[in-house]
C-alpha cells in the first residue's frame, strides 16, 4: 500500500487556498464552522462557530458534535505542512471535555511551536513513530472555556523517506 495519505496532500495548497476550500467543505458549512485564519507557515489556525438554529442541541446550546468537529483536522494538517512529504501524519484519537454550555459564538485557536516540530523530528528520526497529544480550548467571546479537546496524532517518517533525503542531499 502506498504511503500517500490522499491526492490532496500532494497538492500542497497555500494556506489561504486551504482556508477557502475548508470554508466550502460541506461538513463545515453544515455545522456553521468557519476557518478565519490559517497562517502562511501553517503554525496558527483560528476557527469560529456561531450559534445557529442548525447547530443547537435540545437545550439551546452548541451541539457537542459540532464543537468536536470544529477541532478535528487542524493539528494534523498543520503538522503535515510543517513536516513535509517525508512524514505520515494521522489523527489517532480525540477526547473532548465539556466545561460550560456554549451559548454564543465560539472559537478555537491552534498553535504549533518550533520546539514542538523539532520534538516530532527528533522522536521520529530513527524510524519510529511518535504519538503526541495536543490540546486546544474552545472558548466563547469572553474567553470562557466551553470545551477542551485533546488530539492524539500518529506521526512517522514515510517508508523510503530517509533514503530519498540522503539522495537529495
Amino acid at each position: 500500500m502506498s504511503h500517500r495519505q490522499s491526492f490532496l496532500k500532494n497538492l500542497w495548497l497555500s494556506a489561504n487556498a486551504l482556508r477557502l476550500g475548508m470554508n466550502l467543505w460541506p461538513p463545515f458549512v453544515g455545522a456553521g464552522i468557519h476557518v478565519l485564519k490559517i497562517a502562511p507557515d501553517y503554525r496558527e489556525v483560528r476557527v469560529r462557530m456561531r450559534l445557529r438554529w442548525f447547530n443547537r442541541n435540545y437545550v439551546g446550546t452548541h451541539f457537542g458534535g459540532s464543537l468536536f468537529a470544529m477541532t478535528d483536522p487542524f493539528y494534523m494538517l498543520m503538522l503535515m505542512h510543517n513536516l513535509g512529504r517525508d512524514y505520515i501524519v494521522w489523527d489517532k484519537a480525540s477526547n473532548i471535555r465539556y466545561r460550560a454550555p456554549g451559548r454564543h459564538t465560539v472559537y478555537a485557536n491552534f498553535r504549533l511551536t518550533e520546539e514542538q516540530i523539532a520534538e516530532v523530528r527528533a522522536r521520529t528520526g530513527g524510524g519510529g513513530s511518535f504519538e503526541p497529544t495536543l490540546p486546544v480550548d474552545v472558548v466563547d467571546h469572553n474567553g470562557r472555556i466551553i470545551a477542551t479537546v485533546e488530539k492524539t496524532l500518529f506521526i512517522r517518517r514515510a517508508p523510503g523517506a530517509a533514503e530519498s533525503s540522503k539522495l537529495a542531499g
